[in-house]
C-alpha cells in the first residue's frame, strides 16, 4: 500500500495530470461544495483530512498509467487498483482493498435510428470506475460517450444525501447508469416489435440478417449489464462497514432496476432467437413453395415435349404420319393435357 502521506511531504505535490484527464476536483463538507480553489487534488485531500470531515471528488477521463501513479501517490491507492483503473474493458465488479472499494459499472448508449433496417452498431458501451473510501471518491470514465450529464447538479441539490459521503456519489452514478439501461430496453422493444411485424406479416419479404445484427447488439448489452447484479449484491452484503444504512437501501433500489433491465433485455434476446427460427422456417416454406411451382411448370411442359420428341423421330413408317389433320390433332392433345395438368395442380394448391 502506498502511504497516503507521500506526495504532500515537505510541501511538495505530484504534478497534476493534464486538464483533459482531470475533469473535476471538488471538496464537499457537510453536503455542500467548498468554493475554495486548491492548487492540486493533493491539496484538496489534505484540506479534508485537516478538517476531519467531508470528502474529495476527483473525476478523470481515460488516465494513463503515469497519471494514475500520480493519483495513487496522493490518495494512497493500492497498486492493483491502479492497474485495473488504467486497463479498460473491465467487467462490472466490486473489489475491496483495506478501506478502499473499487466499483466498476458499464455504461450503455443507444444510437437513435428511423427504421430497424438502420440498426447497425446502435449499442455502444463504455466504463465508469469508482474508487471510494471514507474521505474521497475517484471516478474514472473510459469512453467519451460515458458522460454523466447533470450528475453534479443532482448531487449538490440534495446536501443531506451528499453529506452521507463518497458512497452517495457512487450510488448516484450507478443509479443514473442503470436508469439508462431501462430507457434503452424500452427503445429496443420497438425494434424487436418492428422485426416481428415484418416476419409475421403474410407474403412479406424480410432480411433475416437484420435479425442477427440486432441480436448481436443485444448480446453486447447483456455482456455489459448482466454481471452488475452480482456486483451490487456483493457491495450491499459484504461491505456494510463502508456503506451507510441509507445508501445500502438506495443500492438495493438500483439492484432492483438492474434486474428488471437485465430481464427485459434477456427477453428480447429470446424473442429474437425465436424470430430467427420463425424466419428460417418461413424462408424454407417460401423456397419449398417456389420449388413446387417450378416443378409443376416443368411437369406441364414435359408432356408436350415428350409428344413432340416422339413425332420428331426420323422414321419412314410411323403411324398417323400421313393423316391430313394429324398436326392439329397432336396440338389439341398437347393443349388438352396441359390444361388438365394445370387444373389438377391448381386444385392441389401447387400453383
Amino acid at each position: 500500500m502506498v502511504s497516503p502521506r507521500r506526495g504532500v511531504r515537505n510541501g511538495t505535490h505530484p504534478p497534476a495530470p493534464n486538464e483533459q484527464t482531470v475533469e473535476r476536483c471538488r471538496v464537499y463538507v457537510r453536503g455542500h461544495r467548498l468554493t475554495e480553489e486548491f492548487a492540486s487534488y493533493a491539496d484538496a485531500l489534505a484540506e479534508v483530512r485537516r478538517r476531519g470531515e467531508g470528502f474529495v471528488w476527483l473525476g478523470m477521463l481515460q488516465p494513463t498509467e503515469q497519471h494514475m501513479q500520480e493519483v495513487a501517490e496522493a490518495f494512497g491507492l493500492h497498486e492493483l487498483i491502479v492497474e485495473d483503473a488504467v486497463a479498460a474493458h473491465q467487467r462490472p465488479k466490486v473489489e475491496r482493498y483495506d478501506d478502499q472499494v473499487f466499483f466498476v459499472v458499464r455504461s450503455v448508449r443507444y444510437q437513435e435510428h428511423e427504421h430497424v433496417s438502420d440498426a447497425k452498431e446502435i449499442i455502444s458501451t463504455g466504463e465508469v470506475q469508482m474508487i471510494f473510501a471514507k474521505d474521497f471518491i475517484i471516478t474514472i470514465r473510459h469512453g467519451h460517450h460515458t458522460r454523466i450529464a447533470g450528475l453534479r447538479r443532482r448531487i449538490e441539490q440534495d446536501p443531506e444525501q451528499c453529506a452521507l459521503g463518497p458512497s452517495a456519489v457512487a450510488w448516484q452514478i450507478a443509479d443514473m447508469l442503470v436508469d439508462e439501461y431501462l430507457s434503452i430496453a424500452n427503445e429496443i422493444s420497438g425494434d424487436v416489435d418492428e422485426l416481428e411485424n415484418e416476419v409475421f406479416t403474410p407474403n412479406s419479404r424480410f432480411d433475416i440478417e437484420q435479425i442477427y445484427m440486432l441480436k448481436r447488439e443485444i448480446l453486447e448489452m447483456r455482456h455489459s449489464i448482466d454481471p452488475l447484479a452480482s456486483a451490487l449484491q456483493a457491495l450491499i452484503q459484504n461491505h456494510k462497514d463502508v456503506l451507510p444504512k441509507a445508501i445500502r437501501s438506495y443500492f438495493r433500489d438500483v439492484l432492483d432496476h438492474e434486474i428488471i433491465a437485465a430481464d427485459r433485455v434477456a427477453g428480447y434476446d429470446e424473442r429474437l432467437s425465436a424470430l430467427i427460427d420463425a424466419g428460417v422456417a418461413k424462408i424454407t416454406l417460401q423456397q419449398n413453395s417456389d420449388m413446387r411451382k417450378i416443378s409443376a411448370l416443368v411437369g406441364m411442359a414435359a408432356v408436350p415435349t415428350m409428344i413432340a420428341g416422339i413425332y420428331g423421330m426420323n422414321f419412314a413408317y410411323m403411324p398417323e404420319l400421313q393423316l391430313r389433320y394429324g398436326y392439329f390433332v397432336v396440338l389439341g392433345i398437347m393443349a388438352s393435357t396441359v390444361l388438365a395438368m394445370w387444373w389438377l395442380l391448381r386444385k392441389n394448391h401447387w400453383l
